[in-house]
């Protein structure tokens, strides 16, 4: 997979594989890659898609903390733009839009969507200003609007360039999977009509990506063939689903959700349905008034719910049930927690909330032993091959005439795929160090500037920076080979050593984790879009550049969502619990001389215990040879994040979120691939879009002075989105 000879000023050829649909041939053709692939309306687009996922990212992440990277959607939103224009305009003469001007697209996008978690906007900033004089020695640390873009300014930029140099090793030298990037390269040579990305990948991604070039493979296991059938075949409908039925699934799903949230707008007990209160009238007790379980029919949560998948979402309904239909009136009744169910500090909800923590940090911690195991074993093997390469290797000319700018290794000489990208595509070193330098002094001058001599020191800041960079090792590369970025365990153990280095200052301990955390985030996030590109040949500098954009025009789009939702709603709040912003200020509040709720440790230690054990046997599984009896079994086990997640939103979420992943579970049966069909993905984004979309014109008007036509209902059960609009 070399280049070959230039053809034009715009273009280069590579050799990338023939259509798997074609059973007959082996040989490799030729395709153009456009070398202007960092074009204005690719940026521009992008930028457009990102404003959209960044706001609907701070309504979802404000909510419940789930905050997505969006790149399949982004990819979609910014083909079908480019697909309407000329419908719209027939006049207007464009030319085709190319699949690497869409990855560029969706770079710009995930960049400028990503920010509300990168810099906290959804956790560290509402914590902060959740702090108290009472428990923590200090009032509410509130931000302005000018305090905030600097706060972001100072986090935007690091993990960019910690991701440039990163992709060498882990997408060059080792191939990992990342499987998000992996499926929405498959989904834009779907949507332009190009063979699929053609690079050989491991277990654990999508049927598309697990089958070989003809030329490669050995004997085929039992069975191979009839996989291989009933995957081409799924192919050919993937196909099919993106010239008509996708886009009519995505514009009527897209409609439904929309207009199914402005109608719970304009009345809200469509959204706060107190359906379990049934189960309460013989005791005289509304369950969704004290309780909080009542059920939102929200399609966006379905949507999700599909694209989690059914496992997910069944741990996060196991959690739901033992957190608030077990551990919340247990915590109550025996009067561990005898505030309101809901408060986070004194009620059952801030009780239970420890109990997720734990899960959190013990699965976070051990699901990291394989991946620095891993990692360190790497880097003393290589070691050790270059030190025997020095001693008995003469030094080539090549190897003589190489700079930091070219890339090159002399250990790659032997390896089956090294760097396939000539110079000038690709980000100098240069760069890469200087833009890190700045980066950092930018970061540690800012972050000063905002909190000042009671907040976080310069020297501290620097050393989150310097954590951070050591742990975007470790997070990519977990992200790599599971398509989880352990950026909640990651935060966490910064703020477990920054209560060493900083005791006795939570503002300085939630800042630290804060800085880590975004560093190793943001480099998984933009490593996912490099996969994209690589797969599809698109220029990583050109990505590099539109991720520079996308993340300083997000500074802007992050701060003004953010101000405007607490401008308007009560954070937190009935319609905002913020659950993550309780996971960061209860751990920095124990970590610096707090006490924990009555009764609350020997369930901690149970249930941290039981995820850590769980957790272990998952990691190591996947260093043994392969065994289907063993493998069967394994899938069973819950996730210990997603369990926790189940104990941080109430009730009503997670219910929404079953319902989606079982129609995944059911679609997926219907084909003979046992994945979930890409129309059920279409129809999944559809349903998040619409909702983030129209809940942007539902701030308006609220900001405006507009609310509920009615309140009819919200007496019943109380709680949910009727509080929030009625009293």
């Amino acid at each position: 997979m070399n280049p070959v000879s230039p053809v034009s000023p715009r273009g280069m050829l590579y050799q990338i594989p023939a259509s798997p649909e074609d059973d007959e041939r082996d040989e490799y053709i030729e395709e153009e890659v456009y070398e202007n692939d960092f074009t204005f309306r690719a940026v521009f687009v992008g930028l457009l898609v990102g404003v959209v996922l960044c706001m609907t990212n701070v309504y979802f992440g404000l909510q419940t903390g789930w905050v997505s990277m969006m790149s399949l959607q982004s990819a979609l939103l910014g083909f079908a733009i480019f697909k309407a224009i000329p419908r719209v305009l027939p006049r207007l003469k464009i030319k085709p839009f190319t699949p690497q001007e869409n990855v560029i697209l969706q770079t710009v996008a995930v960049a400028t969507g990503t920010m509300p978690l990168a810099a906290g906007l959804v956790g560290i900033i509402p914590a902060l200003e959740m702090m108290s004089e009472t428990m923590d020695g200090r009032g509410p640390v509130v931000l302005g609007a000018a305090g905030l873009i600097m706060w972001c300014m100072a986090v935007a930029f690091f993990g960019v360039f910690l991701a440039a140099p990163l992709r060498r090793q882990v997408i060059i030298k080792e191939k990992l999977v990342f499987p998000s990037g992996t499926a929405t390269a498959q989904l834009i040579a779907l949507l332009h009509k190009i063979p699929p990305p053609g690079e050989a990948l491991g277990t654990g991604v999508s049927r598309a990506y697990r089958r070989l070039p003809r030329a490669s493979r050995s004997v085929s296991p039992p069975g191979e063939e009839e996989r291989e059938a009933a995957a081409s075949t799924e192919d050919r409908k993937d196909a099919e689903v993106m010239t008509v039925a996708g886009w009519w699934a995505l514009g009527w799903t897209f409609a439904a959700s929309g207009i199914l949230t402005f109608i719970s707008f304009l009345f809200p007990i469509i959204y706060a349905l107190p359906l379990f209160d049934v189960l309460g009238l013989p005791f005289g007790t509304s369950l969704a008034a004290q309780w909080m379980w009542w059920f939102t029919p929200s399609l966006s949560y379905v949507g999700q719910g599909v694209i989690m998948g059914f496992p997910v979402t069944i741990a996060m309904n196991l959690g739901m049930l033992v957190g608030w239909a077990v551990l919340s009136p247990l915590s109550k009744h025996l009067g561990w927690a005898p505030g309101p169910v809901s408060s986070s500090t004194t009620g059952a909800r801030g009780w239970i909330l420890w109990v997720a923590l734990a899960i959190m940090i013990a699965e976070s911690v051990i699901s990291l032993l394989p991946i620095i195991i891993s990692y360190t074993t790497t880097l003393l093997r290589h070691h050790r091959q270059r030190s025997r390469s020095k001693v008995f290797q003469p030094v080539s000319p090549r190897e003589a005439n190489t700079a930091d700018d070219d890339y090159f290794d002399p250990t790659d000489e032997d390896e089956d795929d090294p760097e396939i990208e000539p110079p000038e595509r690709l980000v100098p070193m240069s760069w890469v160090w200087s833009g890190l330098a700045v980066s950092g002094v930018l970061g540690v001058g800012l972050v000063w500037m905002v909190f000042g001599a009671d907040g976080i020191h310069p020297w501290a800041t620097a050393v989150g920076l310097v954590l951070a960079s050591a742990l975007s090792l470790i997070g990519v590369r977990a992200l790599g080979e599971t398509d989880l970025n352990p950026v909640s365990g990651i935060g966490k153990i910064s703020q477990l050593l920054f209560a060493v280095l900083q005791p006795g200052n939570v503002v300085a301990n939630i800042i630290a984790g804060g800085v880590a955390e975004a560093g190793a985030q943001q480099a998984g996030d933009l490593m996912q879009d490099l996969k994209t590109g690589h797969l599809l040949r698109a220029s990583p500098r050109s990505q590099f550049y539109g991720q520079l954009i996308g993340s300083f025009a997000s500074v802007f789009v992050s701060t003004a969502g953010y101000k405007f939702y607490t401008s308007v709603y009560q954070i937190p709040g009935p319609q905002f619990a913020v659950p993550s912003a309780g996971i960061w200020l209860n751990l920095a509040r124990l970590l610096n001389k707090g006490h924990l709720p009555d009764h609350v440790v020997p369930f901690m230690l149970a249930f941290g215990t039981l995820f850590g054990a769980l957790s272990f046997i998952k990691a190591f599984h996947i260093r043994l040879p392969p065994s289907p009896g063993r493998d069967k079994w394994i899938r069973y086990i819950p996730s210990g994040i997603a369990f926790a997640v189940g104990f941080l939103n109430s009730p009503s979420f997670s219910i929404a979120r079953l319902i989606g992943g079982y129609i995944a579970y059911r679609t997926a049966k219907s084909t003979r691939t046992g994945e979930t069909p890409l129309l059920a993905i279409v129809a999944a984004s559809g349903f998040v879009l619409g909702e983030g979309v129209v809940s942007i014109v539902t701030l308006g008007l609220t900001s405006a002075g507009y609310g509920a036509v009615s309140c009819f209902g919200c007496g019943l059960g109380g709680g949910g989105y009727c509080s929030g609009g009625c009293t």
